[in-house]
């Protein structure tokens, strides 16, 4: 360790020198580094980076770099914990820090930076959701106070002074309040806030001041604290601060800058509404919601007190033109628009009273209880194209569609050429397309010619995609102005009949498919039937597609869900022939190889990975059929032993087998079970051997479960169990981590926009430190508790950076799970609520409110409701039965999203009893909402309700909660 006063005795006569300083603690075999912008730095080249040495400093260890750079020095920098090889550990995520030298520094003076390390969450507050949107127009802040203090004498000719730079990051600070800095000496006020030193907006929610302190007035103890318009200050939470000096030195620096990081106060915390765009209801809407329904959307969450409403995917997934395109996370494309989300009565101030009546008569035809995906698609797309015929040219030739066409070509070309040919040939598998199966920009230029005789269908694709980003963008200019986030959705996967697979087949592994393994949502796992992505081709121009894919949703979007998170770590992988998503492996992975499974004495490999079929399964599966099945999909390769015929010996071909077979009338009542059964004994593996290197091995997700394994001698057992837990749940961890540290990063640095990870399901132990590291906020849903031993989680415990909901789309909404299962309802009734006495068999208005208050109240940064859960806090919105208001079923591959709120949002925007109880929550819970700072006190006239506390009988049942 050296003694810091060794940094700062040596000045040389033609230089300045610069001294960094920041306390962390390290491990044994770690280090810092500083690595910047500038060749002193290194140029970012991490092994030429500076080295830093450490230094016991009071109670911390601190770490110290020294340099010597010229006057008017400036670069960027960051700190790097690093091992002995330099191997990055750790980094500051966000942007990159700024330095420049302070004023009036000369040659020969010694600079001090005192920086502390940057967390990722300290950033989200630069996110364009909060500095664009919540906190909007902070950067017009002027602070036009002169500083009296910092004018005295900045040119610090005597030796007995220093010069101190205070800088404090601020980017929830209200508009009209000011920073000071405050301490125990005359210029900061002695601890008077009002007699403080203030200090200048900078920009970029930067404070900062300098101040001109004698020697003998260090070390310093101080407070940053905010001041108001009239007067008022308040002090920033948490110990004093302190400029601290090495007493051992025999000299100090000139010049001393501060940086503190984030001004520290009480964690913010928001509100949202989840809803998707088809489920809104409005009285203008044709069948479903559209863009420019967001805009009663966002006055009702202003309302309600939210400040943010988050959709699912609005991306075109026009796939197979049915309504199992209703799934809104198969994308046809990843940059296109949905049209079933166009309002066709906008795309023209010139429409004729023809086809006005015409879409009239269409409201009234598609105003259904449910999205009719087909009916609505056919109407919305046979009226644009007659709008189309009549203003093509005038649209076509503006100067705003130009502009918009310049700015979005290298997608819009591909993506109208794609539609062209999917409806030409029938089918969106691109491999059906002849010549053009095989996608290059010639065959593209010459399919998007003006001289094609299709060209005008081609134009319509252009036409439809530039409404569609003008209706959307006017919601979203309208959300910024209100104050309200809009939060979209970043899928997973895309449809493997894609615009995105046919120009860039590379990207993909085409030969596998993507799904989860069984969890929470699904005990058979889940099969989604995207391809997988090829992350090392993907690599090589640092991600690109990806951060298109960003770029392009920030248009839009000031915060976005990276749908199913896990799979930047690893995926759930499944063969292409695969159904369902239970036998299949996690991409990237460390197989159990033959050479370390032979060591352990497991050596009959074909027994092992292939399906175990005996006599006495089939009877006990088929019944009387037995004989049946087994002649029709089974060979007998030695008494009583059985294998799946060449023509079945897939999960795909049992399908098609048992739709095609001549015999299909012999079995046809009972094919559901039957398939199930023969899917049972495909899947009857211990081991799946890697279609790529038959050395590798993966252990059948659930192993113990199958009889295949129940057979086996013990010993093969306890080897078994020891290798599945080993490759599921320890040997893993690194890979998996450095996984996600390549690609999530990229993601996040492509755009400004608020990221949220959906995690839940199978969590290794590394996906909430990676999260946390890069500050990605988390998802908690109470009955899916990520703590293992617990029915429901509680939120209370819940950590800040999380969201935290009742319910989210891919699970029954509120109402539907209490009513759905009374031992468990009296489960969490006793667990949660308190009590041994039977609960209500319905989710009433009072278990409604209790059960949201307990989010509302959460510590967690957002708690986001869907729609239907907030309705159930009235009784007159739960007359329809409960189960009809989920909106996905994550066991039933081809399920029908088509969900619509059966209430206008008109007439929610003039329900005021609903929007008061929700902003009571709200505010009583101290979270922000639209128009807080503005807010002295709520004035309630005497006809208004008041919400208070009450202990409510519901059945002769108490329950502690607030009532209206």
């Amino acid at each position: 360790m050296r003694n810091l006063g060794s940094l700062v005795n040596k000045k040389p006569s033609s230089s300045i020198t610069v001294i960094f300083k920041l306390p962390y603690y390290t491990q044994w075999g770690q280090s810092l580094v500083l690595s910047g912008s500038d060749p002193v730095f290194g140029s970012w080249n991490l092994k030429q980076a500076l080295s830093m040495d450490p230094v016991h400093q009071g109670g911390e260890l601190v770490w110290c770099a020294k340099a010597n750079v010229k006057v008017g020095f400036e670069c960027e920098y960051n700190y790097y914990l690093v091992d002995d090889s330099r191997n990055v550990l750790r980094w500051e995520p966000g942007k990159k820090r700024k330095f420049v030298l302070p004023q009036g520094v000369k040659e020969g003076d010694v600079v001090e930076i005192h920086d502390l390390w940057q967390d990722a969450s300290e950033g989200l507050f630069l996110r364009s959701a909060f500095k664009d949107v919540i906190f909007g127009g902070k950067d017009e802040l002027k602070n036009e106070t002169q500083n009296l203090h910092v004018s005295q004498n900045l040119d610090q000719d005597q030796q007995d002074t220093v010069v101190v730079q205070f800088v404090i990051s601020s980017p929830l600070l209200d508009a009209g309040r000011n920073l000071c800095v405050t301490g125990g000496i005359s210029k900061l006020g002695n601890w008077r806030c009002q007699d403080g030193l203030k200090l200048n907006y900078t920009g970029d929610s930067l404070w900062k001041a300098d101040c001109v302190i004698r020697k003998d007035e260090l070390p310093l103890k101080y407070k940053y604290c905010q001041i108001n318009e009239a007067g008022g200050c308040a002090l920033e939470e948490g110990p004093n601060r302190e400029l601290t000096i090495d007493m051992g030195s025999s000299s100090l620096p000139n010049f001393f800058v501060l940086s503190d990081g984030p001004f520290r106060e009480t964690p913010w915390r928001g509100a949202g509404v989840a809803i998707p765009m088809f489920s809104v209801r409005s009285d203008d809407d044709l069948g479903v919601g559209e863009f420019l329904d967001l805009k009663l959307l966002v006055d009702w969450a202003v309302k309600s007190g939210f400040h943010l409403v988050q959709l699912l995917p609005v991306n075109d997934t026009s796939v197979n033109r049915m309504w199992w395109d209703s799934y809104p996370y198969s994308s046809l494309s990843v940059f296109a628009l949905h049209p079933l989300y166009l309002r066709v009565q906008s795309l023209s101030n010139n429409i004729p009273e023809e086809i006005m009546k015409e879409i009239l008569r269409e409201r009234e035809a598609l105003n259904k209880k449910d999205v009719d995906y087909e009916a609505t698609m056919a109407v919305k797309l046979s009226i644009a194209k007659k709008i189309f015929n009549l203003e093509k040219e005038k649209v076509l030739s503006s100067s705003s569609f130009q502009k918009f066409f310049t700015e979005n070509q290298e997608w819009l070309k591909p993506y109208a050429a794609f539609c062209y040919l999917r409806d030409f040939f029938d089918t969106s598998d691109h491999s059906q397309w002849g010549v053009f199966a095989n996608f290059s920009n010639e065959k593209l230029e010459k399919l998007i010619s003006e001289d094609a005789i299709h060209h005008e269908i081609i134009c319509f694709h252009y036409y439809i995609q530039y409404h569609l980003y003008l209706q959307l963008s006017e919601a979203a200019v309208y959300a910024r102005k209100n104050k309200v986030v809009l939060k979209g959705d970043l899928p997973i996967g895309v449809d493997r009949n894609s615009v995105d697979t046919w120009v860039y087949p590379n990207l993909f592994r085409m030969n596998t498919s993507t799904g989860a393994p069984p969890d929470y949502f699904d005990k058979n796992g889940q099969n989604w039937g995207f391809p997988t992505y090829n992350w090392e081709e993907m690599s090589k121009d640092n991600y690109g597609w990806w951060r298109a894919r960003l770029t392009q949703m920030a248009k839009y979007f000031t915060a976005y869900r990276i749908d199913h998170i896990l799979g930047f770590f690893r995926i759930w992988e499944l063969p292409d022939h695969a159904a369902t998503g239970l036998v299949g492996k996690f991409r990237p992975s460390i197989a159990l190889s033959q050479e370390e499974l032979e060591r352990e004495g497991i050596w009959d490999f074909n027994r092992l990975s292939l399906p175990y079929i005996r006599n006495d399964m089939l009877q006990d599966k088929f019944g009387s059929l037995w004989t049946l099945i087994a002649a029709n999909f089974l060979n007998e390769y030695q008494p009583l032993c059985y294998e799946f015929r060449e023509d079945c010996n897939t999960e795909k071909k049992i399908i098609a087998k048992l739709k095609s077979s001549s015999e299909r009338s012999l079995w046809a009542e009972q094919e559901d079970k039957i398939k199930r059964g023969l899917f049972d004994l495909i899947q009857n593996i211990v081991l799946i051997r890697d279609p790529e290197d038959p050395c590798k091995f993966y252990p059948r997700f659930n192993l113990e479960d199958t009889s295949s394994f129940a057979d086996l001698d013990e010993h093969s057992k306890n080897v078994l169990r020891r290798l599945y837990y080993d490759y599921y749940f320890v040997r893993q961890e690194n890979l998996w981590r450095q996984n996600a540290l390549k690609t999530l990063p990229v993601l996040l640095n492509s755009s400004d926009m608020l990221a949220c990870g959906e995690d839940l399901g199978l969590i290794p132990s590394c996906v909430h430190p990676v999260m946390q590291e890069l500050g990605l906020i988390g998802l908690r849903i109470q009955r899916m508790p990520s703590e293992p031993g617990l029915e429901f989680d509680i939120p209370s415990k819940y950590p800040y950076m999380t969201v935290c909901a009742p319910s989210c789309h891919d699970c029954s909404t509120l109402r539907a799970w209490w009513e759905e299962d009374e031992e468990r309802r009296c489960r969490y009734f006793k667990s949660i609520v308190g009590s041994n006495d039977i609960p209500p068999q319905k989710c009433t208005p009072e278990v409604a409110y209790f059960i949201m208050q307990q989010h509302f109240e959460a510590p967690s940064m957002w708690a986001i409701f869907p729609l239907q859960d907030l309705l159930a806090l009235k009784e007159e919105y739960s007359t329809r039965p409960a189960a009809e208001e989920t909106i996905n079923d994550p066991t039933n591959p081809k399920h029908y999203w088509r969900f619509r709120v059966h209430v206008t949002m008109e007439s929610l925007l003039n329900d005021k009893e609903l929007q008061l109880i929700i902003k009571d929550l709200v505010s009583t819970s101290g979270r922000s909402f639209p128009g807080k700072e503005k807010e002295v006190k709520e004035v309630k006239t005497s006809g208004d309700k008041v919400v208070q506390s009450a202990q409510v009988q519901v059945n002769g049942n108490a329950i502690k909660c607030l009532k209206c």
